[in-house]
């Protein structure tokens, strides 16, 4: 299983969006120009995480995005998940349709294996918030200053 651009250019726009706007707007420029994304590809992304309630955005000049609730409240998973579906190794695993057509579905051990490690990504990416994150990466930040005199 892999992540796609749209999981990834979501959860780093989420992330942007809380590390750079406490109770403001944020433009999509700006957030694009900091993470040197497509503007476009981005509003793209915007529309699917306002209707899963990630985001929330105001019209007009001076509107923007803000996060629809607190970063501490927003998962990581919840961010992957409302741009790519559901984070399974198979598709037998989501689809009653793919299960359905596979003669051997009750019968696989292998089902088994994938169910696990389904259900361990999902403890991973649902155990770290937005804010874990934002805390996280203002920790790199601070790391990563040097001082010369």
């Amino acid at each position: 299983m892999k992540i796609s651009t749209k999981g990834r250019y979501a959860l780093e726009a989420v992330l942007d969006l809380a590390y750079h706007s406490s109770d403001e707007l944020e433009s999509l420029k700006n957030i694009a120009d900091r993470l040197d994304k497509s503007k476009n590809y981005l509003e793209q992304l915007f529309v699917i995480l306002r209707q899963n309630g990630i985001v929330e955005s105001i019209r007009g000049a001076q509107g923007g995005y803000k996060l629809a609730k607190p970063a501490k409240k927003i998962t990581a998973g919840e961010v992957i998940r409302a741009v790519e579906g559901e984070l399974v190794p198979v598709a037998c695993l989501v689809s009653s349709k793919d299960a359905m057509s596979c003669s051997r579905y009750k019968s696989c051990v292998s089902r088994l294996l994938w169910k696990g490690m389904s259900d361990e990504i999902d403890k991973v990416v649902d155990s770290v918030t937005i804010e874990d994150l934002v805390l996280k990466y203002r920790d790199m930040k601070k790391e990563t200053i040097e001082y010369f005199i």
